[in-house]
């Protein structure tokens, strides 16, 4: 936020001469010339996720690569990608206002511009100058002088206020609805919001807090590969510092994670470090006698599978990986390549793999709320609906994993998500519904660097917080059975 940004003085340069109107593919050739490479990704990319459903983070990096923008460039591509796809609703809300009309009458074209610019104007220190500039730039290049002149107007208005000032204005009362002002404030649904709420027990502090935190850009975190590097070893190589919870994590200060040696290599790889403590914390339960049999039930995309799959090579166990999609069965064999891994295609409700599995990890389907800050476009797309689908999904597959389980065994139940109908409750549920199921305490689980006490709540189960603990909102519980 910048609360002492001041309205633009300068005007945004006009158009050419009237003797290019005749030629618009020549103009439009001249002109995209003139826009820095940063800006064009970022509006391609919004682009792509308004026009294909894409998602933000995977086509970013790619298009970088292709297009040979890196450094600087790359890194102000990616602030005004992410950060504009993240703050969609609070800009759609200004760009509304100032534009006298309902976002959804507006072009496509014209809208993803248009957001690029007053994200500029109001999250970021570009001058208003050059953010209005470049913006009619971009439209000028492709829709010609007309819709240039539109985006001009629109952009110009937007800057004459604050993101203080605009809040202000168009937000609910903070007296008398405060959910709702903090959602537009920071940037998320209502519906989020009040489920955010509720999964904190009602704290309005803890709540802004979160929005807050879900509101910035995450930093990046690697994972050392045990028995392939130490996370101090990681740590001097990249540039990054070892991580305060997980023994594998490095927080990355900045730059291109794919730029980092060890990631090329396949030594280290790139896990938020919550997701590092559910994939570990199947490793160190208490299962008696181990023989050996492990299980990643949903293992797509293949980051925890990779990490356990470490911990087995070591352990002198195997790792069956369960995941019912072809396209992601590969992703897990790349990242799993020379470990003790067996990849399993298939629905994990009826996989058919025999039960006796000592230790299973259960990293279910879930809504993603926790992740939204990574995935910036997600929450604009999510509805309650995603939920209650999931719910019954979560159910099954929960209980089909106290079935594969040896007695005395564990099954870690995770989500990336806080929502209660997707944690608490499916647990509760299924330990009512499957006979000799019961639920350990979960937080010896996760207890190991700075991560202990207070940090851990009252338990039984375990659920991390990017306000309090810097990682994604991750969920875990540990069951077993008689």
């Amino acid at each position: 936020m910048n609360a002492d940004r001041r309205p633009g003085r300068d005007r945004a340069p006009q158009g050419r001469s009237d003797r290019n109107r005749g030629k618009p593919q020549n103009t439009a050739k001249f002109r995209q010339k003139e826009v820095d490479p940063a800006r064009v990704a970022a509006r391609d990319v919004l682009r792509a996720v308004r026009e294909r459903d894409a998602y933000a983070n995977l086509v970013l990096p790619k298009m970088l690569r292709e297009r040979g923008i890196t450094g600087r460039d790359a890194a102000f591509a990616t602030e005004l990608a992410y950060g504009a796809s993240r703050a969609q609703g609070l800009l759609d809300a200004v760009i509304s206002s100032a534009a006298g009309r309902p976002v959804p009458e507006i072009d496509g074209t014209l809208l993803d511009v248009l957001r690029l610019g007053t994200y500029q104007l109001l999250r970021t220190r570009v001058s208003p100058h050059a953010a209005v500039s470049t913006s009619v730039d971009l439209v000028r290049a492709e829709n010609g002088m007309g819709p240039a002149g539109f985006v001009n107007a629109v952009l110009r208005k937007v800057s004459q206020k604050t993101e203080e000032m605009w809040v202000d204005e168009l937000a609910p009362s903070p007296a008398e609805d405060l959910v709702g002002y903090l959602a537009f404030q920071y940037a998320h649904p209502r519906w989020i919001a009040e489920v955010f709420r509720d999964a904190l027990g009602g704290s309005a502090g803890q709540l802004q807090a979160l929005l807050a935190a879900d509101d910035e850009r995450p930093p990046v975190h690697l994972v050392a590969r045990p028995g392939m590097m130490t996370a101090e070893e990681l740590a001097l190589t990249s540039g990054g510092e070892v991580g305060r919870f997980s023994p594998y994590c490095v927080y990355l200060a900045g730059g291109d994670p794919s730029d980092v040696d060890a990631i090329r290599e396949g030594y280290a790889g790139v896990q938020d470090e919550g997701s590092q403590l559910i994939a570990r914390a199947v490793t160190v339960a208490d299962v008696g006698e181990d023989s050996g049999r492990w299980l990643d039930m949903c293992a797509g995309p293949g980051g925890k599978a990779a990490l356990i799959g470490s911990l087995a090579d070591i352990d002198g166990a195997h790792l069956d990986a369960i995941e019912v999609s072809e396209h992601r069965a590969e992703l897990i064999r790349k990242a799993v390549r020379d470990l003790p891994v067996t990849i399993h295609v298939a629905d994990a409700r009826s996989s058919g793999l025999a039960p006796g599995f000592d230790r299973i990890l259960l990293d279910a389907p879930c809504s993603g709320l926790g992740s939204l800050r990574r995935r910036p476009e997600s929450r604009w797309r999510r509805s309650p609906r995603d939920v209650d689908e999931l719910v019954v999904l979560q159910k099954e597959l929960l209980s089909e994993a106290l079935r594969l389980v040896k007695p005395g065994g564990v099954v870690v139940y995770s989500t990336c998500s806080p929502h209660p109908a997707e944690t608490t409750a499916v647990v509760a549920d299924v330990l009512a519904e499957v006979e000799g199921a019961r639920q350990l305490d979960a937080r010896p689980l996760v207890t190991v660097g700075e991560l202990e006490g207070e940090l851990l709540g009252d338990g039984p189960h375990v659920q991390l917080w990017p306000h309090i603990h810097g990682t994604d909102a991750m969920f875990l519980a540990a069951l077993t059975r008689d």
